[in-house]
């Protein structure tokens, strides 16, 4: 092997291993079978949640995630292997790929890093049940309405309380 061929390989391991360093969940999943059709479809939805799926060299894989301190995912890169990536949500690349591989089920999800900790397939489906970033942002914004919207629901019976007193021995 070239001295270049050398060079490059190393490159895009350094590569791949910045990428499972930076990213906030790293998925592995085993995309055999998939059709051209079907793996555009799916890449589509990770794009449309920012998150990047690749097919990458077992090799590579290995190198890079040794390089990265994942060395236990090594086990995962066997056969076809693709990593979708996301930097920002932890949980968008568990929650479409799980809900993608229920409904078809040539794809196999293998495991794989969630906010630098090692997962396997049952903690990718755990963190695939979660809701998303903009949910969960949601379901807190909920938690601190309902205080306010309750104080506000009993100074308006207060309210209306003391009018209807004062309204009482008016009408008498």
């Amino acid at each position: 092997m070239s001295e270049q061929a050398i060079a490059v390989k190393a490159q895009k391991v350094a590569v791949v291993a910045d990428q499972f360093k930076s990213a906030a969940a790293a998925v592995v999943v085993n995309p055999r079978g998939l059709t051209v059709a079907e793996s555009t479809e799916l890449r589509s939805q990770l794009r449309e949640e920012g998150v990047v799926l690749e097919v990458i060299k077992n090799k590579v894989l290995v190198r890079a995630a040794e390089e990265a301190g994942f060395a236990e995912l090594n086990d995962l890169f066997a056969g076809p292997s693709a990593v979708a990536f996301s930097n920002d949500d932890a949980v968008a690349p568990a929650r479409i790929l799980k809900k993608y591989a229920d409904e078809n089920e040539k794809l196999v999800i293998k495991g794989g890093v969630v906010d630098g900790n090692i997962a396997d397939v049952a903690d990718i489906n755990k963190y695939a049940s979660l809701p998303s970033h903009e949910g969960l942002l949601g379901q807190l914004m909920a938690e601190f309405q309902f205080p306010i919207r309750s104080f506000a629901y009993a100074v308006k019976a207060l309210q209306e309380k003391k009018e209807a007193e004062e309204a009482a021995p008016a009408a008498e």
